[in-house]
């Protein structure tokens, strides 16, 4: 029996995480929200072990989940890129609504990895979406901070204090590699890029005792010098495309692809693309990506040519060969 062909281009079921921070903001961006506080939209994921898979939501393949995809067709969607240590789709993609502030956050690197199979290396990229005025950005440790000293903020309660505070503003992108001491504000939207981990060590949460906090294992984790980049948002352009680089990591790239209107190619690189739409809508076919939809052209692909209403912005992330 022959394989079904695959697509250009696949869509999946959102994965709608519940959170403490989350709030209802993802109702305006296409999501049916289930009651409470949702925090998170998986838009693309395939976590190690037992964790969450997604499930596509549309044509030939609809109910198919990626990691069964992945088993029957890897070369055709992976191209030259392998999968991860896991043996998993290197991406994990999300839209974070955060209505109040996220913890302050270490994410393992690779020296605890090699030493605790069982947790995943996470880094990950934020691009700003909305930013409620005097919203911020946590990003890191005020110059002149050690390990030492972080310890006895948290000890005394001064956490806030010591943390890299800069103001979120819509456009902006902000990256975090595995190490960097980290949380998004209160009142934010963003788009993340990250590998394939749910993997967080918890240093402080703003007063919440509902949580566990992994002081210790954040401790040992941390980069205390840690400047993480930011790319200031760019204007659109007045014709054509503009295409600039937000992220550019060790395991994926991370771009922003805004058009003025008509046609944009997804270039045959041998590797899949991820293409999140935040703004306009994309089309390829019969197919179409509004604003909030996120989708996956494999590899094998090739170059393949969208449709863009004036104003679309795309972000574009590709997992790289390392």
């Amino acid at each position: 029996m022959s394989k079904p062909a695959l697509p250009p281009l696949l869509t999946f079921t959102p994965l709608l995480v519940p959170k403490v921070w989350g709030g209802r903001r993802l109702e305006g961006w296409g999501k049916a929200l289930p009651e409470g506080a949702i925090g998170e939209s998986w838009e693309l994921a395939d976590l190690p072990g037992d964790g969450p898979v997604s499930v596509v939501d549309a044509g030939s393949l609809k109910d198919r989940t990626l990691r069964s995809l992945l088993e029957a067709h890897e070369t055709a969607i992976m191209g030259h890129v392998p999968l991860d240590g896991a043996g998993r789709f290197p991406l994990l993609i999300k839209f974070l609504d955060a209505c109040s502030n996220l913890s302050v956050q270490v994410h393992p690197d690779e020296a605890w990895v090699r030493c605790h199979p069982d947790h995943h290396l996470k880094s990950e990229a934020w691009l700003v979406l909305e930013a409620d005025p005097g919203s911020l950005i946590h990003a890191g440790l005020r110059p002149g901070m050690t390990t030492a000293r972080l310890a006895s903020a948290i000890n005394d309660g001064s956490t806030e204090r010591i943390l890299r505070s800069v103001p979120a503003r819509q456009g902006d992108c902000h990256t975090l590699v595995s190490g960097t001491c980290h949380a998004l504000g209160a009142g934010v939207l963003v788009a993340e890029v990250q590998t394939s981990s749910d993997t967080t060590f918890r240093m402080y949460d703003w007063g919440r005792t509902e949580r566990q906090l992994h002081v210790a294992e954040s401790l040992a984790c941390i980069d205390p010098t840690a400047k993480p980049p930011c790319v200031e948002a760019q204007p659109m352009p007045e014709t054509g495309n503009r295409d600039d680089v937000l992220a550019d990591t060790r395991w994926f790239t991370m771009r922003r692809i805004a058009s003025a209107g008509g046609t944009w190619t997804r270039t045959s690189t041998n590797a899949p693309t991820v293409l999140m739409c935040v703004a306009g809508e994309a089309s390829l076919g019969d197919m179409t990506l509004p604003r909030g939809r996120t989708g996956l052209v494999p590899a094998a692909a090739g170059a393949v040519t969208f449709d863009m209403a004036p104003g679309t912005i795309l972000v574009h992330a590709e997992p790289r060969a390392s």
